[in-house]
């Protein structure tokens, strides 16, 4: 332990808090923000909500602070926040808007900061002055972000009246309904400062003391990580709701990320303050690896591509100094060597491990029949001395997918499926964990399930998670030359009681899913192709990222790509296909399968691996507000990959696509071809 942390002082808040400032409506009509940035307070009925202007919903970290900006790393971002915010056709927020308009406040509507975990978001409003942020649902992440960093989050409407009429509002108002633990870290005003009264034994935690009872996989997991008594790791059960801290197996984190995190750990812990247990931290080079091929010149001049040169060096810095192992660029070819959870999922995790990373595709490696889940800067930086994340035990939400599946619809159809319900449209699964069973889950191997647990991020879940079986064990044994016994030993009692509880049941039959697509703006904007009412031309295709960069997503595009072949086919000539790894293990794989030499004969352009396009950081990207792509990435929030329409689809849509030059499902060649009498 840091022993100058034990001699810090450290005090809670005010009992009563003043927010002294301007309210900011994010709303629906562009021109309402504009006449506010000018100077204008928006009249606001609370008694009768429906006389006012709609405000945004589903405004994403993308909108917060759009990708580019989050290459500053510093209190620069507070000129930044909702720059990316589209209302209507218009981003009508600009560079200083916010902070030269002395907002303490901004307010909007369903599912605020969905998307990315990124904590640049919170931290740019904190830094431009919001004190406070109001909507009628809040995502996770962003959430506790917010209460990391001390900015306070509330679902009621009320408080708009008494900030307007400078009243003191009662710190009681930001904690009510909140659990023991966030409760006294919104009173100490934040996480670093609650963990150092927590080192000091100023905190109360309390005690889980739940009986033994029917839980489900997820529960089991918590169960055997949460931290009692004087260090103590593992408890007897837990219950949705429970808190504490729970012990980590991996923690891991990317250079988007890490370098906030590294100076918040020198400037709070020291400079040369040791990590606990750095072989059991990981980072990595995978976001930003072929920024410099699609960085426009106006963010060249605004300096950067110089600054996404300093996220790398600081987390090498970093990394080098504490002994971390970093899988970075290649050093003999442009690229790196894998996205975080792709690696993590491939190399690294185990079934009934607790796994904590910087990404919100964390739950990716849920596939492995493992509890990861996406953390924020102030989350990564506190785990490094800590070995531990705050955790409330959330409910569970049983995806039950019956049936087998038509030859042509793939995980990535289910996960938009699901994301299509207004169960899930409307928030009700926020910040529970989604476990997929059902026949058609279990026929899938791990890296379609991954994909499932992947996007449990878009549902807005807690993480994802699927029971590991005999396909793990398999999958342990390729991967990782585990043998058999050792593989079946990891998965033994990884799996939900019969009596287990959920929050709630949804039930799918597999046979009824044809291929999907998520229309421009939103992955829940899902619909079957074959309910796109014109044809839709698409200039650019991308397989990769991720959620498609994997073994099985090659298998896949190698499939249509080689269909296509024999029928003397090649890409359209409209369109650009771009096919990207996810790891240096999957492009080894297509190697071995000869898959690159139908990828160059099929006129598909092959890229090493980075998180790319989807992170409007590589080729793939559009370039117009006009142009259409189809991806088979995981988000198409706007602006996420350029100013484009992007369309969401599974990989065998993306080629059969890319073939075609217009989306189009992907009609396999055993379904074209004509039966024979007997």
């Amino acid at each position: 332990m840091n022993n100058s942390l034990l001699n810090r002082t450290v005090a809670k808040r005010p009992d009563m808090v003043r927010l002294q400032g301007r309210i900011l409506f994010l709303t629906e009509d562009p021109e309402l923000i504009k006449r506010q940035l000018a100077g204008e307070d928006l009249p606001w009925d609370t008694q009768h909500p429906e006389r006012n202007p709609k405000l945004r919903d589903d405004i994403s970290t993308d909108e917060i602070t759009p990708a580019h900006i989050c290459f500053f790393f510093d209190e620069t971002l507070g000129e930044f926040p909702y720059t990316g915010l589209k209302c209507g056709n218009e981003t009508p927020i600009k560079r200083g808007d916010v902070k030269r308009s002395g907002f303490v406040c901004a307010v909007s509507g369903k599912r605020r900061g969905k998307g990315s975990s990124r904590e640049q978001s919170p931290y740019a409003e904190m830094s431009a002055g919001i004190k406070l942020v109001i909507a009628e649902n809040i995502e996770r992440i962003y959430k506790q972000n917010c209460q990391n960093l001390g900015v306070l989050t509330s679902t009621e409407f009320g408080l708009i009246d008494k900030i307007r009429r400078g009243e003191e509002i009662p710190l009681t108002e930001f904690t009510r309904g909140e659990d023991e633990i966030t409760r006294q870290v919104i009173e100490y005003g934040g996480l670093f400062p609650f963990n150092v009264a927590r080192l000091q034994g100023k905190v109360f935690l309390p005690p889980i003391q739940t009986k033994p009872r029917p839980m489900t996989i997820a529960e089991k997991i918590f169960a055997r990580h949460m931290v009692h008594g004087a260090n103590q790791v593992g408890v007897e059960a837990v219950k949705p709701g429970d808190t504490g801290f729970a012990r980590t197996d991996l923690r891991f984190s990317h250079e988007y990320v890490t370098p906030m995190a590294a100076i918040f750990f020198e400037h709070f812990l020291g400079k040369d303050a040791p990590v606990t247990d750095a072989g059991t931290i990981l980072f990595f080079r995978d976001h930003l690896t072929f920024l410099d091929e699609v960085l426009s010149e106006e963010k060249r001049k605004m300096g950067l591509l110089d600054l996404a040169t300093q996220l790398k060096l600081k987390q090498e810095d970093f990394a080098k100094s504490r002994g971390i192992k970093l899988h970075g660029e290649l050093r003999d070819r442009k690229g790196s060597e894998g996205i975080c959870h792709s690696i993590v999922t491939e190399s690294y995790a185990l079934p009934g491990q607790l796994n904590v990373g910087s990404d919100s595709h964390t739950p990716h490696v849920g596939a492995m029949g493992c509890v990861a889940f996406g953390i924020g800067t102030t989350d990564v930086f506190n785990s490094w001395f800590t070995k531990d994340v705050r955790v409330k035990v959330p409910e569970s939400v049983k995806v039950v997918i019956r049936g087998k599946k038509r030859e042509n619809v793939t995980a990535k159809d289910f996960i938009l499926k699901l994301l299509s319900l207004e169960h899930i449209r409307h928030g009700h699964a926020l910040a529970k964990v989604i476990e997929y069973s059902g026949e058609a889950i279990e026929a899938l191997g791990v890296d379609e399930r991954a994909t499932m647990t992947n996007m449990a991020a878009e549902i807005g879940g807690f993480t994802g998670i699927v029971a590991p079986d005999q396909k793990v064990v398999d999958f342990l044994m390729e991967r990782r030359g585990m043998s058999e016994n050792e593989a079946a030993t990891l998965i033994e009692d990884l799996y939900s009681d019969p009596d287990a509880h959920y929050a709630h049941v949804i039930e799918l039959d597999a046979a009824e899913i044809y291929p999907m697509v998520a229309t421009p703006g939103d992955p829940g904007n899902g619909k079957f192709v074959r309910e796109l009412n014109t044809p839709v031309p698409v200039e650019i295709a991308y397989g990769g990222t991720c959620t498609a960069g994997k073994n099985e997503d090659m298998d896949m595009y190698a499939r249509v790509l080689s269909d296509a072949l024999k029928q003397g086919k090649r890409v359209a000539q409209n369109c650009k296909f771009y096919l990207q790894f996810g790891s240096q293990e999957t492009r080894e794989y297509c190697v071995r399968k000869g898959y690159l030499d139908v990828f160059s004969r099929a006129g598909a352009q092959v890229i090493e691996p980075s998180c790319g396009a989807c992170i409007n950081a590589g080729p793939g990207v559009s370039t117009r507000p006009d142009q259409v792509v189809i991806s088979a990435q995981n988000r198409n929030f706007p602006g996420r990959s350029g100013p484009g329409q992007m369309y969401l689809a599974s990989p065998l849509t993306v080629a059969a696509s890319a073939i075609a030059g217009y989306i189009v499902e992907y009609e396999p060649a055993s379904a074209r071809e004509p039966a024979h009498a007997a």
